[in-house]
């Protein structure tokens, strides 16, 4: 089985429930076993900043599917809860984005493995460093990266998830 890690935001509706009920569509998939979510953190916008703040969250995963069955059923939770995409960067009720895969890498049109964007989002390495304190990423750790990021200061915890 691989693992993988999840990236889950939401700036739109009741976003601490829309973050909760992305990760239990997750875990209703018999194909993927949850390992663990890390705390919920409120996060400035990125990219396109006249938006509401988002929550975001990272969920690790291990799965025997490949990373393109993996996408599908993200967006297709993202679908069931109601995501509409509208522009580049816009505001959703939800995202979820394979951020990480190990010994995972792909890159098509549709999918990019280590997220493109990964090393220079505080608001994904954050959550993410939580679940993978040693995690390399292009052969430098983590922590390395998150100290390299703008935004890392204007982020807070705001909880744990509720536990089922």
């Amino acid at each position: 089985m691989t693992k993988y890690y999840i990236g889950l935001g939401s700036n739109l509706g009741e976003r601490q429930n829309l973050l909760q009920e992305a990760v239990r569509q997750l875990g209703l998939l018999p194909e993927i076993q949850i390992q663990a979510v890390s705390h919920m953190y409120e996060t400035p916008p990125w990219g396109k900043t006249d938006q509401p703040p988002f929550l975001n969250a990272v969920v690790k995963i291990r799965t025997d599917w490949q990373p393109e069955q993996l996408c599908s059923a993200c967006q297709h939770i993202e679908q069931m809860l109601g995501r509409v995409r509208k522009e580049k960067w816009g505001a959703r009720t939800i995202d979820l984005d394979i951020l990480w895969g190990d010994d995972v890498c792909c890159h098509n049109e549709r999918l990019t493995i280590p997220h493109p964007y990964l090393k220079e989002r505080a608001f994904a390495l954050i959550p993410l460093q939580e679940l993978a304190p040693d995690l390399v990423i292009d052969g430098q750790a983590i922590d390395v990266w998150l100290e390299k990021t703008r935004d890392r200061e204007n982020i807070r915890c705001t909880g744990l998830f509720k536990r089922e």
